[in-house]
Parts: C-alpha cells; sequence; structure tokens
C-alpha cells in the first residue's frame, strides 16, 4: 500500500511540475507549437535584417544592430524555429565609427550578411557612413577579428559576398540615398581572395527606379548554373520580395516578384536569407515590420519551380508565394528544446546577459557585475554638456523590446553620491519618443518620478507627469505594456504593493530599430566620482 500511494505521489508530483514548466514556457512567445508545427513570428523582437547560415546541422543568424553595443548579435538553431543568443561579433565600435561620445543613432550597422567558407565564418555589413566592414571567425560564439573595411564609399549598405566556386569572391550591395544621393540600385565588385579588400569599382546590375522602387538588401547565392541575388524592393512595410538570376555574375538579370503579401496580415515581407536543410529542403526567414516592436523574425517554407524560387503558400500556382502564419517545422536531423532569446536577468554572474546593449561605446567604468555580490553596479555618470533628454546619452543599459505584451519590473538599491542632490537611476521604455519611470536623491530622501518626453529625437525635452517622495533607498520599478505599445509605469517599496504613478504613454520605435527596455544611472555634475544603484535583478513577464 505504501509503495502504491509514493507512486501516486510521484506520477501527481511530475504531473504538477510538468504544468508549471509549460505555464514558464507559457510566459513568453513560443513560436513551436509543440505538436510539430510552429507559428510565425519564429521571433517576436527586433532582429532586422536578419541573415543564416548553415553549417552541418546548425543555423547561425546576424541580424542590424545599427548603434547598439555589442553589436551584430549571433544566435543559434538546430532547427530554424528555436534560437537562443550566443555571442555578438562586434564588442565595440572602431572610435572613428561613433562620432565622438554622443549616440549615432541609426548608424555603424546595418543589413548584415553571415557565410561560412573553407572553416571560417565571415560577416559583412555596410556603415553608412564609412563604408563596407567584414569581420570573421573559426568559432561563431567566440572571438570575432578586428573589422576590415573592405571597401570604403559614403552611403555604401547592405552588403552580402558570394565565394564563388571557381575561387573568384565577388560582393553585391546597395546604396542608402541619404548618404550616397540615390538609391534603388544593386551594384557587384570582386573581392580579393581573402575577402578583405574590394578591387576596383563596384558595376551596377540592376535598377529598380522603374518597377522595383528602394530595392535593397541584396543576398547572393548560386545554384544550377545560375547566379541569384534575393532582395526585396517596394519599401520596408508596403514592399515585395524579388529574384534575380543571370548566367554571368555581372548580368544582365532577369526579375520575378516570388513572394509578396497578398491577401495576409504580413505587410511587406522583407529582406532576408535563403537557408537549406541536411535533409534537402529549402526555407527563408526575413522580417516584418511592427512599429514600436520593431522587425519582427518570419520563417517561410521555399521551393524551386523552372529555376525561380518560390517563397511561402503559392495557393494560385503562379509562381509567387504569400507568407504563411503556422506551417508544418523544418526537416533536421536534430531539433532544439522549445528556446526563446534571453531577456530576464539576475545578475549573479560575472557578465551581463547577451541581451543587454549600450546605446554607444561603453566604457569599461560604467558597469560592474559580481556573481558573489549577485547584483549589477550601475556607477553614474556626468550628463553630456549638451544634455536635453534621455536621447543624448549614450549609457542607457538596454535591451530588445519583447512582444506581444509583457511586463518588466526591476529591484534596484540607489547608493547616491551625498556631496550633491539629483543622481538619478530608473527605468526606461526608449525610442523616438520615450517614457521613464526615475528614482532621484533629493534634500530628504528620494524622488520617484514619471516623466516622459516626445519627439526626443528633435530635441525636445523631458515632461513630468506624476511625483511622489519616498524614504526608502530600495524600490521596485515596474512598466505594463500592452500589445499596442501602450505603458503604464508602477512602483513599489515592498515588492509586492505596486502604485501606478503618471499618465499612459505610448511607445514609439527608435531610428530605424524598435522601442528598446533598460535602465541607466546619472549624475547632474562632473567630477571624479559618484555615487551608483545595484540592481539585483530585472525580469521580464508575459
Amino acid at each position: 500500500m505504501k509503495i502504491t500511494v509514493i507512486i501516486i505521489s510521484l506520477f501527481l508530483y511530475l504531473v504538477s511540475a510538468n504544468v508549471l514548466a509549460q505555464e514558464e514556457i507559457s510566459k513568453t512567445w513560443v513560436a513551436d507549437l509543440g505538436n510539430g508545427n510552429y507559428k510565425n513570428p519564429i521571433l517576436y523582437a527586433d532582429y532586422s535584417d536578419p541573415d543564416v547560415c548553415r553549417v552541418g546541422d546548425d543555423y547561425y543568424m546576424t541580424a542590424s544592430s545599427f548603434n547598439c553595443i555589442p553589436g551584430l548579435p549571433i544566435l543559434h538553431s538546430k532547427d530554424l524555429v528555436n534560437w537562443a543568443i550566443i555571442g555578438h561579433a562586434i564588442k565595440k565600435m572602431p572610435e572613428h565609427a561613433v562620432f565622438g561620445e554622443g549616440v549615432n543613432h541609426g548608424g555603424n550597422v546595418w543589413a548584415p550578411s553571415i557565410r561560412y567558407h573553407k572553416g571560417e565564418y565571415y560577416i559583412y555589413y555596410g556603415d553608412p557612413d564609412l563604408g563596407i566592414f567584414m569581420t570573421k571567425t573559426k568559432d561563431p560564439a567566440g572571438e570575432w577579428e578586428p573589422l576590415v573595411l573592405v571597401k570604403e564609399g559614403k552611403g555604401l549598405i547592405d552588403a552580402c559576398p558570394l565565394f564563388d566556386e571557381d575561387g573568384q569572391v565577388y560582393l553585391v550591395h546597395a546604396f542608402a540615398g541619404s548618404r550616397a544621393g540615390i538609391k534603388s540600385l544593386l551594384a557587384i565588385t570582386r573581392l580579393t581572395p581573402d575577402g578583405k579588400k574590394a578591387i576596383g569599382e563596384s558595376k551596377i546590375i540592376y535598377d529598380g527606379h522603374g518597377i522595383d522602387p528602394t530595392i535593397e538588401g541584396p543576398k547572393f547565392y548560386t545554384k544550377n548554373g545560375y547566379y541569384y541575388i534575393l532582395a526585396p524592393a517596394g519599401g520596408v512595410s508596403t514592399g515585395w520580395q524579388l529574384a534575380l538570376r543571370s548566367k554571368d555574375v555581372f548580368g544582365s538579370y532577369e526579375r520575378k516578384i516570388v513572394m509578396n503579401q497578398g491577401n495576409n496580415s504580413v505587410n511587406g515581407p522583407h529582406q532576408g536569407a535563403w537557408v537549406d536543410t541536411s535533409t534537402g529542403e529549402d526555407w527563408f526567414i526575413h522580417f516584418q515590420d511592427v512599429g514600436a516592436f520593431g522587425r519582427i523574425t518570419h520563417l517561410q517554407p521555399m521551393s524551386w519551380k523552372n529555376d525561380w524560387p518560390v517563397i511561402g503558400e503559392d495557393k494560385d500556382g503562379d509562381g509567387c508565394g504569400n507568407p504563411v502564419l503556422t506551417y508544418k517545422k523544418p526537416n533536421v536531423n536534430k531539433t532544439h528544446p522549445i528556446t526563446t532569446p534571453s531577456e530576464s536577468d539576475e545578475f549573479n554572474t560575472n557578465s551581463l546577459g547577451l541581451q543587454w546593449q549600450w546605446h554607444s561605446n561603453p566604457k569599461a567604468w560604467w558597469y560592474f557585475t559580481n556573481k558573489e555580490q549577485g547584483c549589477l553596479n550601475l556607477y553614474s555618470v556626468p550628463l553630456p554638456d549638451d544634455y536635453k533628454s534621455l536621447w543624448d546619452v549614450p549609457n542607457l543599459l538596454l535591451q530588445k523590446t519583447p512582444a506581444p505584451e509583457f511586463k518588466a519590473t526591476m529591484k534596484l538599491t540607489f547608493k547616491p553620491d551625498n556631496r550633491f542632490k539629483g543622481e538619478k537611476t530608473g527605468l526606461v521604455v526608449m525610442g523616438l519618443d520615450y517614457g521613464v519611470i526615475t528614482f532621484e536623491s533629493a534634500e530628504n530622501g528620494f524622488i520617484i518620478s514619471q516623466a516622459e518626453c516626445i519627439q526626443a529625437d528633435k530635441g525636445n525635452k523631458e515632461k513630468i507627469n506624476a511625483q511622489v517622495n519616498v524614504t526608502d533607498a530600495t524600490v521596485y520599478l515596474q512598466v505594463k505594456v500592452n500589445s499596442k505599445a501602450q505603458c503604464e509605469y508602477q512602483y513599489s517599496t515592498d515588492g509586492k504593493k505596486f502604485i501606478k504613478l503618471g499618465n499612459t504613454f505610448q511607445a514609439r520605435e527608435g531610428k530605424w530599430i524598435g522601442a528598446k527596455i533598460g535602465m541607466f544611472c546619472l549624475r547632474p555634475v562632473k567630477g571624479n566620482d559618484g555615487g551608483h544603484a545595484e540592481i539585483d535583478w530585472f525580469r521580464i513577464d508575459k
């Protein structure tokens, strides 16, 4: 009898544990439906301009990072549906790429490509102000080599190499109208055999001004004797996906629309990557622009018809597919457990979680993590000389805004410098507009404020909506974000009772990126030292 009771109790415990595990998983956006199917987006976060390569049974993705540091995130998957962040290819931008100590909003790393060639992984990207850069490594989760300027030039963007079978190396790229003075063109240049330098001038191989305006984001491939360039046109939120093909690398190229929105909720759909599986299937990863939540990542089935790719579902058989919302998962040799990129951070290690990025090149003294202490120390950084708002502040420690709705809570203890008042820390949702809840040192304790800055990118200043005085140095700051990106800010002194403060804030996207969420620590005066905030944890619940 006792054995039976023990067995039944163990069974009930395992069932309960499994339910709890499923509830924990359900708090996050999960693309893997667990029944052999998946739903789009596969990543409900701002991994814009994604590109993917396969090596054996492993898939590696990178995406645009613009001014955010570390840059060029590296994600890994075994099945193209479940992804985890494993590192970054850029720890710091070259000093000549950040233009002083400010924030180069929307600059630096545009639309990268990742390729594997002779035992090494290569990433190319365009910096719209400087030219095309490359970095490489033998271990995508490890250290990447210093950046190399492959082709200098203003307005050269969206670069992708092709390591041809005959040993030749080529590079296709687009043009940024804001810098180059012209757009809607694609060009190809030769590279040296090591892929480090362009040879001669680029040759225009496609003009999209007539029927494919704003063609950009090209990806370069070969198959069955053809050179293929897959590229979007028509604009980020309104465009279509093209395929160009030619028997000669420098053209001329035939053109065909191979995916468009059709009668579908997936607007765009915009640039991405063709990737095959070791079992012989073809897939296409692209993004969709959803405003404040950024450019989210989709996975589409892909097939070939008369030497043209067909992306998505082609129900009418015209060779042009439409995006799928749910579909059977890729047939791969190995599968991941259900996995999503990291969001919450307990700060119990000697490193920041891989989800965190600064708004510009960080200085070594801005933060300190220590697993023995079990918290993140954010040291107060003097405000910039021309300070107007947080838009100008480089020491914002942020991550991508998860979706479609979530709650972010951080527990902190503030230890300001007693020599002056006005040091502050806080929780911010950052974009062209931003909303924030701050915790500031005052004459008699602390002030918690909820504020917002509308059109921060235009130089406007913050407006304080509400304030409250508290005496506790330890507080909990929280923001709730709904599916319309509307934000409500709350605070607590005990972690149990949360009190709403201020107005509902409508989040907006940033400069080419989705809104980001995170923290900061600032002081109003310069000097040799200041206080700091001890961030115990930062948690995302959905």
